[in-house]
């Protein structure tokens, strides 16, 4: 059977509200030939989650609303491993043989961390690459277990990671900047380009996928915030609960405001759907956003340091840069299917930003 998440919106519900309703659903559970797995309770966020194998949405709705009256504001489809990834557990744990569990002291939200650190020219050096590759995930590794983080996702160029504890997240993420320092320092700049972006998120918000939002606005602040390390604002507050505001040292660390994350998300949700379009003008950008030409000239150059027409174009040079590297076509097929009007203009530009040509990039990747 499916198994399915859901969040409830319950200011005020403490940890043994959360435990008690849990428990009639499990009394209930077979009754509409569901399982309830497990729960996560935030007293401070006012919300409670529930993990629950069921035949459909409509039977998760039916077991809470029958077991306690406790309907979800939002249910997911989930997989059970990623969950798990991210979680750490997908069933109630066990008590020992002295203890009773009654009540579990998880919140399920945790701090999202992406890491990027490759810009997809890793073979134009290839063996220099190969031992700069080698010493950084062996590097970033030691740190994330230093640090107890979960890797959902990695790839040759990229992290996905889950952290419990938000201190954790931050001394982890300062620990891989401060060592990317030191690893094979002679290499090329672009051979060590490092971004890292951590933000506090619920596993279960309006998006169909576990931690979407989360997920999308950590990958937003690698993509487009200029500095090395970008913190969510939620992250940096509770950063300093945990820490009586001690000193986190900002060399390379972007604090983002939350006005800033909001104009980010807005943003990359506008460019995501028409990046590709060649028609895509200023004035498109600044009538979605809702702001004078003026203003988003400001606000881009403060996140990312380009103008609108400068962040417009390598946006699309990037996405042509990973079409190329998949090989998922010839240079025109590319160039027009980024948003360019012409192969010569986007070779230009190509070899502008990257400092080789295309067409020299593509036989480097061949098969």
């Amino acid at each position: 059977m499916p198994i399915y998440m859901d969040r409830h919106d319950l200011p005020g519900i403490s940890l043994q509200d959360a435990a008690e309703a849990h428990h009639k659903d499990v009394e209930l559970q077979e009754t509409y030939s569901c399982k309830a797995m497990t729960y996560w309770a935030d007293e401070k966020r006012g919300n409670a989650f529930c993990l629950i194998e069921a035949p459909d949405k409509q039977a998760v709705h039916d077991l809470h609303n029958k077991a306690h009256g406790l309907i979800p504001h939002e249910i997911i489809e989930v997989d059970d491993q990623v969950v798990e990834l991210f979680l750490g557990r997908i069933h109630d744990p066990v008590a020992g043989a002295d203890e009773e569990l009654s009540q579990l002291f998880d919140t399920a939200y945790r701090a999202i961390m992406v890491i990027e650190s490759s810009n997809f020219l890793n073979r134009v050096e290839a063996n220099q690459f190969t031992l700069f590759n080698q010493k950084f995930h062996s590097s970033v590794k030691k740190s994330i277990q230093k640090f107890k983080g979960r890797v959902i996702l990695l790839n040759n160029n990229s992290y996905l990671l889950s952290f419990k504890s938000v201190t954790n997240a931050v001394l982890c993420a300062l620990k891989i900047q401060n060592n990317f320092k030191y690893i094979t320092p002679k290499f090329d700049s672009y051979l060590r380009r490092l971004k890292i972006g951590i933000c506090i998120g619920s596993p279960v918000t309006d998006k169909e996928l576990i931690f979407q939002d989360a997920i999308n606005l950590s990958t937003f602040m690698c993509e487009v915030v200029k500095e090395q390390v970008v913190l969510s604002s939620e992250i940096k507050t509770v950063y300093d609960q945990e820490n009586q505001n001690a000193f986190l040292n900002s060399e390379g660390v972007r604090t983002l405001k939350s006005r800033e994350e909001k104009f980010l998300i807005k943003l990359m949700d506008f460019i995501n759907t028409r990046w590709n379009d060649p028609t895509l003008s200023n004035e498109d950008l600044c009538e979605n956003l809702g702001y004078s030409r003026s203003q988003v000239y400001r606000k881009l150059m403060n996140l990312t340091g380009k103008s609108p027409n400068a962040f417009i174009r390598d946006f699309r040079l990037h996405k042509a840069l990973k079409s190329l590297y998949d090989q998922k076509g010839n240079i025109s097929e590319v160039a027009y299917e980024s948003g360019f009007n012409s192969p010569a203009y986007f070779t230009r530009c190509f070899q502008d930003k990257y400092g080789i040509l295309p067409s020299k990039y593509l036989q480097q990747h061949a098969n």
